[in-house]
């Protein structure tokens, strides 16, 4: 079982990425998928969450209005649509699955697996 994060890179301030996780070795239809992130020296935090469909989403105050976060059932796969990029987005942003949906996890909860990362950086 893999969840194979990308799309990370370097963008300037006020930019756009987007940031796929895809599942391999088992389908994840009826897990929620979740989008983490860990800055230097900080601990990982919760990003954003899509349920078993995609009538629910969540996201820190701190992504908010800026961040979308969706998935496709057919390909097994999460997108993070992230806009308007800030300084302070620059982390390792990792997805993660749990049989649970939660609206504002901590990295302690009941995930089943992690993917391996993908660096965003953004230059002010």
């Amino acid at each position: 079982v893999q969840l194979q994060a990308s799309g990370g890179g370097l963008v300037q301030a006020g930019g756009s990425l987007r940031l796929s996780c895809a599942a391999s070795g088992r389908n994840f239809n009826n897990y929620g998928m979740y989008w983490f992130r860990q800055a230097p020296g900080k601990e990982r935090e919760f990003v954003a969450g899509i349920g078993r469909t995609t009538s629910f989403t969540f996201y820190s105050d701190s992504v908010k209005g800026r961040f979308s976060i969706s998935r496709d059932r057919a390909k097994d796969t999460m997108y993070l649509q992230m806009n308007s990029l800030k300084p302070e987005d620059t982390a390792v942003y990792y997805c993660t699955v749990s049989r649970n949906v939660y609206s504002a996890p901590k990295e302690s909860y009941d995930f089943a697996y992690w993917g391996q990362g993908t660096q965003v950086t953004v230059s002010s």
